[in-house]
C-alpha cells in the first residue's frame, strides 16, 4: 500500500510530486523518491530510506527540474526498507513506481539474470523496469507498446507510473487491483494513488479500472486495454474536502479501515496459496521439518489472533500449539526446545513485550517466526523468517484491519504445516483453500450489510457493562469485541467462553445488560442458543452474530447482526466484523475520538 504521483504538463513537476506524496504519506513511509524528465536529458532520480521529510532534505541541496516527473512514498512489502529498494526504480532509459505486488516476480528475476540484466534492488518492481526496457531495446515502436509488452508477463496486483528518457513529455499508468486516478487539468495531467494527492490542482478526475492503461501528455489523456483496444472512462468532479479525501470519503481512519479488510486479506493471501497443488507458500520459506510443536506469542489484538490461530494449526497440522502473552512469556521459565517453532506476532514488528519474549525463545534453541505489517522491523529482524502481512498503514489506533490480516497469515501458515506434516490430506486442502478464497467476497458481503449497528449502538451507548460470548473460534473474538469496544468507547466490557457463563459470569446478568452472543452456525451452536436463552431468563438484552437467514436466532433476540455462511475455522474472519463496527458507533454515538483514543498508542514500544 504505497503512495504514487505523476504529473505532465507546463509547471515544475517536484513542488507538485512532493506535495502529493505528502498527502498520501500516510500510505507508506519507509522510503521516498522521485524521478523528473528534464527536457530531453537523463532522468534524474532522488530517493532514500526514510519518511518524506528525509527526501525533502535531499531535494533541498538539489532539486530537479523538468515538467514531467513521478513520485512514490512506500510501504515495504518486498525488499527491507533502504535507499536501494526506495522507488522510482531505473534501469536504462526506464524509472518505474509501483503499488501491489508482482507475484511471478522470482520466475522473471531468473530470466531476466539468464539474459545477462544485474539488480540493484530486493523489489519486484525493479523487474517491471528490467521488462519495459527490454522491449524498448528490441524495438518496440512506442513507449506504450513497450509497457503493454511488459504487462503481458507479470502477474499479480500493481498501479504502475513509467517515465522514459526516450519520451520525456508522456508518462504511462496502468492499473489491475491497486487504486490510480487520473488528474485532468489545463494542459497538464495528473496520477495518483488517491484523489487527495491531486485535489490542489484539479478536482476533474477519472478513476481508473482493472486492466486500464493510461498515456499522459500536457494535452492529451487516451486510455486504452493491453491490447491497445481504446477505453472510455467518464470524468467526475470531486466534491471532498482534502481531509476527507485522505480518508476516501469515511469520516475516520477506523472506519476506512474496517471498510478496507476484504482487500487487506485478499493482498495478505495474494500469491501464496497454490491453487493447482492445493498448498500454501511463505515467501520462500519452509518450515516443515523437525518442529513438535508452535508457540504463539503476542499481545493485545494479536493475542487474539493467536488464540485463533491455535485452533487453525491445531486442526491442519495436528500440532500442539499454545499460545503466550507475550508479556508474561519470559517472566516464568518457559519449556522451550529446539523442535518447538515460536511465533511472534505484532501489527508493527515493534511490540516491546513481544520483541522480548521473541529473543528469550530463540536464546532458547527454539526456531522463530515473525507476523507483522511493517517489513524490517525489530521482530523480523529478530526472527529467523518474517511473514509479513499485506494490509497497509493502520492508522486507526484500535487495530481492526491487521487483526484480520493476521488471521489470514495464521490460515496460510497451518495450510503451509498442515501439508508438510503431511496430516493436512490434498483433498481437505483443497476444500479449504477453496473455502478460503471465498472469504474477502463474504466479508464484503458482511460490510455491506450492518444498517441496524446505528441504532443499536444508540440504544446502548450509556450502558455500564457489556458481555460478549463466544464458543470454539468464537470465542477469541469474542475478546477481540469487547477489547474494542474498551479500546474506543470507554464502556467496560469483558468477552467469556459462552460455556464458562454459569461458571461466574451469569451473576453479571440483570434487567437490560447488553450481552452479545457471537452464534453462527456450526460445530455448538445448539450449546450457544441454550447460554443464549439462559440471558433471556434473566432479562438481559442479546445481540446476536449469527449466519444469514437463521429465523431461530431472529426469534430469541432484540437484535442481530448477520453474516455469511463459513466454516468454523474461517468464521473469525467474519463474525469479528460487526464487533468492530459496534465499537466504533458506540464510541461515535458518545462522541469519542475513534482514532486516537484516549492512553492508547498505535505501538507499545516499552514494556
Amino acid at each position: 500500500m504505497c503512495g504514487i504521483v505523476g504529473y505532465v504538463g507546463h509547471q515544475q513537476a517536484t513542488p507538485i510530486l512532493i506535495g502529493g506524496l505528502r498527502r498520501l504519506e500516510y500510505r507508506g513511509y519507509d522510503s521516498a523518491g522521485v524521478a523528473v524528465a528534464n527536457n530531453g536529458n537523463e532522468t534524474r532520480v532522488i530517493r532514500c530510506r526514510g519518511k518524506l521529510a528525509a527526501l525533502e532534505a535531499l531535494l533541498e541541496q538539489e532539486k530537479p527540474l523538468g515538467t514531467c516527473g513521478i513520485g512514490h512514498t512506500r510501504w515495504a512489502t518486498h525488499g527491507r526498507p533502504s535507499d536501494e529498494n526506495a522507488h522510482p526504480h531505473k534501469v536504462g532509459s526506464v524509472a518505474v513506481v509501483h503499488n501491489g505486488i508482482i507475484e511471478n516476480h522470482v520466475g522473471l528475476r531468473v530470466r531476466l539474470r539468464a539474459a545477462g540484466r544485474t539488480f540493484s534492488s530486493q523489489t519486484d518492481t525493479e523487474i517491471v523496469a528490467h521488462l519495459i526496457d527490454e522491449a524498448l531495446l528490441e524495438g518496440a515502436p512506442s513507449f506504450i507498446d513497450a509497457v503493454r509488452k511488459a504487462l503481458r508477463q507479470i502477474e499479480g496486483a500493481y498501479a504502475l507510473v513509467v517515465l522514459s528518457d526516450l519520451y520525456p513529455d508522456q508518462i504511462i499508468g496502468a492499473k489491475n487491483s491497486s487504486p490510480l486516478v487520473i488528474g485532468l487539468g489545463k494542459n497538464e495531467a495528473f496520477l495518483a494513488s488517491d484523489a487527495p494527492a491531486i485535489l490542489e490542482h484539479t478536482r476533474e478526475v477519472i478513476f481508473l479500472e482493472d486492466g486500464d492503461i493510461v498515456e499522459l501528455s500536457r494535452k492529451d489523456v487516451r486510455v486504452s486495454d493491453v491490447d491497445g483496444k481504446p477505453l472510455s472512462r467518464a470524468p467526475r468532479t470531486i466534491t471532498w474536502t482534502a481531509a476527507q479525501a485522505e480518508k476516501a470519503g469515511y469520516p475516520h481512519f477506523m472506519l476506512k479501515e474496517i471498510f478496507e479488510q476484504p482487500r487487506a486479506v485478499t493482498d495478505t493471501l495474494r500469491g501464496r496459496l497454490l491453487v493447482d497443488k492445493n498448498d500454501a507458500v511463505l515467501d520462500g520459506l519452509d518450515l516443515g521439518s523437525g518442529i513438535d510443536r508452535v508457540v504463539l506469542i503476542a499481545c493485545g489484538t494479536s493475542y487474539h489472533a493467536g488464540l485463533v490461530g491455535k485452533f487453525l494449526i491445531e486442526a491442519s497440522a495436528r500440532l500442539p500449539c499454545e499460545v503466550d502473552l507475550a508479556s508474561e512469556f519470559r517472566y516464568r521459565e518457559p519449556v522451550i526446545t529446539g523442535r518447538d517453532l515460536v511465533v511472534g506476532i505484532s501489527q508493527s514488528g515493534e511490540t516491546a513485550d513481544t520483541l522480548a519474549a521473541l529473543k528469550e525463545a530463540k536464546s532458547r534453541g527454539a526456531r522463530t517466526l515473525a507476523i507483522c505489517n511493517v517489513v524490517d522491523a525489530a521482530i523480523a529482524r529478530a526472527a529467523d523468517a518474517a511473514l509479513y502481512t499485506h494490509a497497509g498503514p493502520e492508522i486507526g489506533v484500535a487495530s481492526t484491519k491487521c487483526f484480520t490480516a493476521q488471521l489470514a497469515a495464521l490460515t496460510l501458515l497451518s495450510i503451509h504445516l498442515g501439508r508438510r506434516t503431511g496430516r493436512l490430506s490434498e483433498d481437505a486442502a483443497a476444500d479449504f483453500i477453496r473455502e478460503l478464497l471465498l472469504i474477502p467476497n463474504k466479508m464484503t458481503v458482511a460490510l455491506e450489510s450492518m444498517g441496524e449497528i446505528s441504532k443499536i449502538a444508540e440504544r446502548y451507548k450509556n450502558a455500564k457493562d457489556f458481555l460478549f460470548l463466544g464458543r470454539g473460534t468464537n470465542y477469541p473474538i469474542a475478546l477481540e469485541g469487547a477489547l474494542k469496544l474498551k479500546e474506543i468507547s470507554y464502556i467496560h466490557a469483558e468477552g467469556y467462553a459462552a460455556g464458562e457463563m454459569k461458571h461466574g459470569p451469569i451473576a453479571l446478568i440483570d434487567d437490560g445488560i447488553p450481552v452479545v452472543v457471537i452464534a453462527p452456525r456450526g460445530k455448538g451452536y445448539e450449546k450457544v442458543l441454550s447460554n443464549l436463552a439462559e440471558v433471556r431468563a434473566r432479562d438481559g438484552h442479546v445481540i446476536a452474530v449469527a449466519t444469514v437467514g437463521d429465523k431461530t436466532i431472529a426469534e430469541q433476540c432484540h437484535s442481530v447482526l448477520w453474516i455469511p455462511d463459513a466454516p468454523a475455522l474461517l468464521q473469525p474472519l467474519l463474525t469479528v466484523l460487526p464487533l468492530q463496527m459496534l465499537s466504533y458507533c458506540v464510541a461515535l454515538a458518545r462522541g469519542n475520538d475513534v482514532d486516537q483514543p484516549r492512553n492508547l498508542a498505535k505501538s507499545v514500544t516499552v514494556e
